[in-house]
């Protein structure tokens, strides 16, 4: 019983952790742009296509891959900001739509690449640690890739946003745009910004996980209501909160998955929700100004 428990323990920290990756991401770019990004899960996706196309087809390195794969999503990120999102600034609704366009168009896009089977390339290493000396409780080394990933990254996030003077930018235009710009600051290049480590965060997620799932062109679907449910549980616009809420769904997910059922398990992390917003509105970081 142990051994189960703590396998169960680790397999909701490596949830966790890309869970919070993506989630990050889209408070980030909600925050600083105001925008409901409807197309994040399928940046996770691309993220994860990337590493079949240049890992599992062309043979290149796995982390050159996973690198390969941050820049693009990110570059993706900084094309949508400039022709889907700029023009939409002061129209919220309208942002939502085009980027739930976007999202059929990324889905058709790598469905005529890759068709629409599912893919499953192997980790590039099968190395598997047996955590505290114990038989039964494992943890494969790609699994600790993402893990050590969303340390690092969210870890270099929180410093950039709090000793830079990007970071400053980001954080005051999150907190009220029209005075961060009598301040000189410039608009545009902290939705840019914002936007390409928001994508960036959901790209790395989908290349480091992509050896662990089946990549297949409607991957986003799940994860993208997931992260709603993540930020929405932690505060809308709060970073912090998001990461919090990240691993409490996690654990509560994994655990009623593992003793009850993966659909129960679902119905659970909804009544999470509820019962968050019942008791407190605003998330468990969340404040009732947009953050």
């Amino acid at each position: 019983m142990i051994d189960l428990l703590l396998q169960t323990c680790i397999n909701a920290i490596y949830a966790a952790s890309f869970m919070a990756l993506i989630a990050v991401g889209l408070v980030l770019i909600f925050g600083v742009m105001g925008i409901i990004n409807f197309a994040h899960g399928e940046l996770y996706m691309l993220g994860a296509y990337v590493v079949v196309f240049l890992y599992a087809d062309n043979r290149l390195p796995f982390f050159l891959a996973v690198a390969l794969g941050l820049i693009f999503v990110g570059l993706v990120g900084i094309a949508m900001e400039r022709t889907l999102f700029r023009p939409m600034r002061d129209n919220p609704l309208g942002g939502l739509i085009v980027s739930i366009g976007f999202l059929l168009i990324l889905q058709s896009a790598v469905v005529m690449g890759f068709g629409v089977r599912m893919e499953h390339i192997p980790p590039p290493t099968q190395v598997i640690f047996h955590p505290f000396g114990l038989e039964g409780v494992v943890l494969p080394l790609q699994r600790l890739y993402v893990i050590a990933a969303a340390v690092l990254l969210l870890g270099a996030l929180g410093i950039f946003l709090r000793k830079s003077r990007l970071g400053w930018a980001l954080r005051a235009t999150a907190q009220d745009p029209e005075a961060a710009a009598l301040q000189g600051i410039s608009i545009n290049q902290t939705a840019r910004i914002a936007m390409c480590i928001g994508a960036g965060l959901a790209g790395v997620a989908g290349a480091l996980t992509a050896p662990l799932v089946r990549t297949y062109p409607y991957m986003g679907h799940s994860v993208i209501v997931t992260a709603f449910i993540i930020i929405i549980v932690g505060g809308i616009g709060s970073l912090e909160g998001a990461v919090i809420a990240a691993v409490v769904y996690a654990f509560v997910h994994t655990f009623v998955t593992t003793f009850a059922d993966g659909v129960i398990a679902d119905i659970v992390g909804l009544l999470l929700m509820l019962a968050v917003l019942v008791v407190r509105p605003t998330g468990l970081r969340g404040t009732r100004d947009r953050a």
